[in-house]
């Protein structure tokens, strides 16, 4: 197995790497057009008992990142490293299950981009970010 594949692998599982697995992160889709994952917001939270907006970052840039390596491997790039990350808080999200989906901006040779919409139980948007992630060879 080369090292590509075997970094592919450990993406998906434990919610995309150490922190994704600590908040729970869940990839349930996966492809470079579409990404799809999941995040309890229990656990997850502010002080104040609402999701924390650095939460959604983590959901946010997991979900870019695979989508980015997976793009990665049709440029011969197998490696993503994100280099910007921003991201609006629309709706506050005290209970329940969050899910992000994410869709590619843009893809090229060297830069992914990611478009990552986060919803609530009721499919209510609580959070649009954007991943830009650069890509490395071997």
């Amino acid at each position: 197995m080369d090292i590509a594949a075997e970094s592919i692998r450990d993406l998906f599982s434990g919610g995309g790497g150490e922190l994704g697995k600590r908040m729970g992160v869940e990839i349930t889709e996966a492809s470079p057009e579409r990404i799809v994952g999941t995040m309890p917001v229990e656990g997850n939270t502010q002080p104040y008992g609402l999701l924390h907006g650095g939460a959604s970052c983590v959901l946010a840039e997991t979900l870019g990142s695979v989508g980015a390596v997976l793009h990665g491997q049709t440029v011969d790039r197998a490696f993503a490293v994100g280099v910007d990350i921003n991201a609006t808080h629309h709706k506050g999200a005290r209970s329940g299950i969050v899910t992000g989906v994410a869709t590619p901006v843009h893809r090229g040779r060297t830069m992914a981009t990611y478009e990552v919409v986060i919803t609530d139980d009721t499919g209510e948007r609580v959070c649009t970010a954007r991943i830009t992630c650069l890509l490395r060879g071997a």
